[in-house]
C-alpha cells in the first residue's frame, strides 16, 4: 500500500511540475506576470522552473525521492507564502495556490513515506532500542 501511495503522490507532483514548465520556459504572459510581482523576473522564473524540473525527476528516481521531496516542499512553500502576501488569490491564482498546496502537502507526505532515505530523518523516527 505504501509503494502505491508513494507512486501517486510521485506522479502527481511530477505531472504538476512539468504541466508548468511550459509557461516558465516559453515566457507566457500569465507566467510573467506572477513573477513580475514578484519582483523575481525573468531569473526568478526560469530557475524556479529549473528546479521543478529537477524535483520531478528526482521525485521519480525511486533512491532520490526524499530529495526530490524536499527540493519540492521549499519551492511550494515558496509558492504558498508568495500567494499569501503578494500574488493573493483572485481569478486564476487561487487554482494555482491550491494547486501549490496539493504538492506541498503532497511533497510533505512523500518525506514521511521515504524518511529512511535520508540519515536525519531516518534517525528522528527510529524506534528506540528497548534492549539495555
Amino acid at each position: 500500500m505504501k509503494n502505491i501511495a508513494s507512486w501517486i503522490l510521485r506522479i502527481f507532483t511530477a505531472v504538476i511540475f512539468t504541466q508548468t514548465l511550459y509557461f516558465k520556459f516559453t515566457g507566457h504572459q500569465d507566467s510573467v506576470e506572477i513573477f513580475s510581482a514578484l519582483k523575481i523576473e525573468p531569473s526568478g522564473r526560469i530557475l524556479i522552473g529549473i528546479l521543478e524540473l529537477v524535483s520531478a525527476i528526482l521525485i521519480l528516481v525511486p533512491g532520490t525521492v526524499v530529495y526530490g521531496a524536499i527540493l519540492a516542499w521549499g519551492i511550494m512553500g515558496g509558492a504558498i507564502i508568495g500567494h499569501c502576501t503578494v500574488i493573493g488569490f483572485e481569478g486564476d491564482n487561487l487554482s494555482l495556490f491550491l494547486l501549490g498546496v496539493a504538492v506541498w502537502v503532497s511533497a510533505t507526505i512523500l518525506l514521511v513515506l521515504h524518511r529512511d532515505q535520508l540519515p536525519l530523518l531516518r534517525h528522528m523516527f527510529e524506534k528506540p532500542n528497548s534492549s539495555s
